[in-house]
């Protein structure tokens, strides 16, 4: 092991730049298309090594018990994958919002995979990190690869792709989405045409879910036709978040002045590598 302890390890936000749901599998399991982009805004893990096989989370967010955190999950998924003896404590010190569709809890779960692989030196490559993620989550293989990406599959189909790298103004509703509510509504649609990724650039996606997120959440429709006054807004994932696109960042600022008493929200950068990938070279091996 290279420290006692590791720090500053980032989990980056993820915008989903569309969504198109395509089918449904046998198993219930959702066919999709999609368009991954990360954020220069992220949540932070430090990690503590232990040698006595422990993993604890002292530092995590609150009303998550350490035994659900998917961070917690992917450390000891890792360590029995690869049959190392450590341990850590994971300080996870969270920014982004829960069930809000920035994929806050997948990205912490890939930064523990790839920190403690590397910390630990458990010696797997990246893509055998990526099918211990799939375990974990759908898109979760996304954040361990590091590279804005075109899904399809169940979302674990991915292709690297390089979209522009706008600045984006993120409107946080004041609630949180039940994925599980969403995917099992009646009138989700199901059946949305497959486009390419140069149709996707021409102009064509939409969200599939915001028609129900709308319906169900007020708030987020509220928040979706004041975003839209500034410029062409989205729903991302199953929501809650709603994202705008803005060439300069002086202008997403100026709208961010605007948001209405009470609201919350933030200003990112696109970026289509992840900072995760700066860390990890950053990071002497084991």
């Amino acid at each position: 092991m290279t420290s006692a302890v590791s720090r500053g390890w980032p989990a980056p936000a993820k915008l989903n730049l569309f969504l198109h749901i395509t089918g449904r599998r046998a198993d219930g399991y959702h066919l999709l298309q999609t368009l991954f982009q990360f954020l220069d805004y992220s949540d932070t893990l430090d990690f503590e090594l232990r040698g006595n096989g422990q993993i604890t989370r002292p530092t995590g967010p609150a009303g998550i018990a350490a035994a659900d955190d998917l961070a917690v999950r992917a450390a000891q998924l890792l360590r029995t994958r690869s049959g190392v003896r450590h341990g850590a404590d994971i300080h996870l010190h969270k920014r982004l919002p829960h069930q809000a569709g920035l994929g806050g809890g997948s990205s912490d779960a890939a930064t523990t995979l790839v920190a403690l692989n590397r910390l630990w030196a458990a010696g797997l490559d990246t893509g055998e990190l990526a099918a211990l993620a799939l375990e974990l989550g759908a898109d979760v293989p996304v954040f361990v690869r590091g590279h804005a990406a075109w899904a399809e599959g169940v979302g674990e189909i991915l292709t690297p792709a390089d979209p522009p790298e706008p600045w984006y103004l993120v409107v946080q509703p004041n609630c949180q989405i039940v994925t599980r509510e969403i995917f099992q509504a009646p009138d989700l649609t199901r059946n949305s045409a497959p486009i390419t990724i140069a149709r996707f650039y021409a102009g064509e996606g939409h969200n599939d879910f915001e028609v129900v997120v709308r319906e169900r959440y007020p708030q987020v429709a509220e928040a979706l036709d004041w975003l839209r006054q500034k410029a062409a807004a989205r729903l991302t994932g199953s929501g809650a978040c709603v994202f705008a696109a803005f060439e300069r960042k002086t202008t997403a600022h100026h709208a961010l002045s605007e948001l209405p008493r009470g609201w919350r929200a933030f200003v990112a950068r696109g970026c289509n590598r992840s900072p995760l990938l700066s860390r990890l070279a950053a990071e002497p091996a084991g």
